[in-house]
Order: C-alpha cells, then structure tokens, then sequence
C-alpha cells in the first residue's frame, strides 16, 4: 500500500476524492486498464509458460500513455503464433513481445512490431524499449513533449533513464545519442548506413552494413543478413549480395523484415527453396531425416520451423498454427505447443 493510492497488480491508483461521475469514470478505467496489464503478466507466465519481463507493466502504461491501446495478449488471429501482442497504435500496428520456442534461459523477451509476413525488431528487451522511448521523448521540444510518458514509467523509468540527460550529454545527434547510451537498434544501423550513402561515403556504408551482421547483436534475425545484401548490391558486389541473401535465407524467413520475394530475388533463386521446404515437411522428408539419423525431437523441431518459414511466405499463420502446435508437442515442448494454439 502506498500513502495516497491504492495498489492494483501492481499499479498504483489514485484514491478517489469525491463520488463525482467523473472521478468514478476516471477510476474505473484506471481498474480496467490495472487488470489489461495484469493479463499481459499472467499470460506471458502461465500461457507463454515463461518469465515475464520485470517492467512489463510499466512499459503497458507508458505505451497507453503514449496513445496506444492496450490490446489482449490473446487477441493473435491472422499474428505470428510466436507474438504475445501489447498494443495497437491509430494506424493498426501492434507491438508484441516475442516468444522463442526454444530460447536459452537468460534470454529476455523480445519487443517487435508485427507485420503480414512476422515481426521486425524493435528492442532486444522491453528495458531496452522503454529507455528509447523515453530518450526520444526527452529529446522533444518542450511544447511537443509528454510530461506524462516519464510519470507512467514510474520507479522503472528513473533507473533506465535520467530526465534531461540527452542535452546535457551535448550530442546533436538523437541516432548516435540511443546507439551510445541506451544499444543498437536495426532502424537506426540501417539510417546510419544510409547517411553514409547519402555522403558518398561508401567504405563507412559497408563496414557498418558488415557490422551490422555481427552474431552477437541480434542472434536468430535474418534482418542484418538481407540489408547487407541491399548494401552490397547497391555498390556493385553482387556475387557477395547472392551470398549475403542466400545467408539470410538460413535463419527465419519471419525476421527477414521484408517479403520473401525480395530476399530470394538478390539470393537468385526463384521457388526451389520453398520446394525443398515443401518436401521436408512430407511424411517422406520426415522418415528420410529419421533414417539419417536424427532424433526425432529434432526432427519435429525443424518441421515446425521450415512451417513458420512456409506460413511467412504469404503470411497464413492460422493456417499452419495446429500443424506448428503438434511438431512442439512430438519434441517434447507441450506448454510452447499450448502456447502456440492459444486464441481469445
């Protein structure tokens, strides 16, 4: 309990003052704003069947905040069924958290935008999210500037990031502000890159388009892979561009942040990587890993990922969700698989 509000999982409330119907309007959204978030927490550990991220709840409010609308961690129809989704904003984006079916235990949770054809990162953590958007925040004029954002953030919000930092620090730059202070973003490499163009300086675009790639950043993307290629074509190197491509086309065709097409196209090949796909999901392309060897767990597990692959292509998720469900479940993941089939 707090001297002034009371506490609702985790929120704290203003006590109402009056019984005005304004006051009584205010505090029964606040309620039900107060159990959307706990939702979210409970879904991510008893559906998702993992640890929930520590200001999950904080970041809810700082994005209700900023004006989107807390949508429900349920509502996955026609999303990747690896998305547990947070928001919507006015134009219909949602930003999600991602669930790996089989991330390493230290991992945190992913933040990502989620589009027809998967998800395009947009925080490694939702740590990581929030001090960005209180940086840009800060970084606002102060006639734009939402005092709010910094309020709603709370006690999680004055650890990540100091109000008033971002001028004192004396660095113009808001891109190179975030890269230095808060991590690395795609969104910002990739406009970095295109700076560097813009300059005429095609050595810097290439080393940081290489940098880019670097494993250690964002593990499991193909993204860095397929704006390497687009870098590579752009000066010319088009035989390490084929190769870039065909590289990103070995990680989830979810996280190439593009459509397939695009990818394929660079990597000169037209659909005989989707055949090939097509025919390791056939119970032929299964008894023939079987009989090469490979434990059946692994077998299912790489069915279920070349099926992601196939559901990304033109984006039918629903489609392939109970076939992705059951290969968890032959591997041996019985709460990914139920995690998997999960709908309002």
């Amino acid at each position: 309990m707090r001297l002034g509000g009371v506490v609702v999982y985790g929120v704290t409330l203003p006590l109402s003052r009056s019984r005005s119907p304004l006051n009584f309007s205010r505090s029964h959204r606040a309620v039900v704003n107060a159990n959307l978030v706990q939702d979210h927490v409970s879904f991510v550990k008893d559906v998702a069947a993992t640890q929930p991220p520590h200001n999950l709840s904080h970041l809810l409010t700082v994005l209700k905040t900023r004006g989107e609308s807390i949508i429900s961690p349920g509502a996955r129809q026609g999303l990747i069924p690896l998305a547990i989704p947070l928001s919507k904003n006015a134009s219909g984006t949602v930003t999600a958290l991602l669930r790996w079916p089989t991330a390493p235990p230290d991992m945190e949770m992913p933040v990502v935008e989620v589009n027809k054809h998967g998800v395009w990162l947009l925080a490694k953590s939702v740590d990581q999210f929030m001090h960005r958007i209180l940086v840009e925040e800060d970084a606002k004029s102060s006639q734009e500037r939402n005092e709010e954002l910094f309020h709603a953030s709370a006690d999680a919000g004055v650890k990540l990031y100091r109000k008033g930092d971002f001028a004192e620090s004396k660095i113009s730059n808001l891109d190179v502000y975030l890269l230095k202070k808060v991590g690395i973003f795609p969104d910002i490499i990739e406009r970095k890159v295109k700076r560097h163009f813009e300059e005429g300086d095609h050595v810097s675009a290439l080393i940081t388009g290489e940098f880019y790639t670097k494993k250690e950043h964002f593990p499991g993307f193909a993204r860095p892979f397929v704006f390497n290629a687009e870098v590579l074509l752009r000066v010319g190197r088009n035989v390490e561009a084929k190769d870039a491509a065909r590289g990103a086309l070995k990680s989830p065709w979810w996280t190439l942040g593009c459509e397939y097409e695009d990818v394929a196209n660079i990597a000169q090949w037209e659909d005989e990587q989707i055949e090939y796909i097509k025919e390791r999901v056939t119970e032929e392309g299964r008894r023939e890993d079987l009989n090469k060897g490979k434990a059946p767990a692994q077998v299912a597990l790489d069915e279920a990922a070349f099926l992601l692959d196939l559901a990304s292509i033109e984006g039918t998720w629903d489609e392939y969700v109970e076939r992705i469900a059951k290969c968890y479940e032959e591997a041996g993941l019985n709460d990914v698989a139920k995690f998997i089939l999960y709908r309002d």
